[in-house]
């Protein structure tokens, strides 16, 4: 399986943003609220500031109906798979 370049900082707030769109979260704080996030921790995870805690993973992956894998590549910590 070929993996392609590495989300960019915009790519991930732009998926993030559709994501929440899908799922009717209308913004960051509904999304800490759901997720038990902090709102300052979630934007720097989604502006690539700061990378999540394995501890974190679950409850974003919980809150934004994705799996671990899909997450991780929205997060640009991996690369996705071609054809993604």
């Amino acid at each position: 399986m070929l993996r392609q370049r590495l989300y960019t900082a915009d790519d991930t707030w732009k998926w993030l943003s559709a994501r929440m769109e899908i799922l009717e979260i209308k913004s960051l704080d509904q999304l800490a609220v759901i997720s038990g996030i902090n709102k300052g921790t979630l934007s720097k995870y989604f502006h690539q500031i700061q990378r999540p805690t394995v501890v974190a993973l679950v409850p974003l992956c919980e809150s934004l109906q994705v799996s671990p894998e899909t997450l991780l590549v929205a997060l640009g910590i991996f690369p996705p798979l071609k054809g993604q």
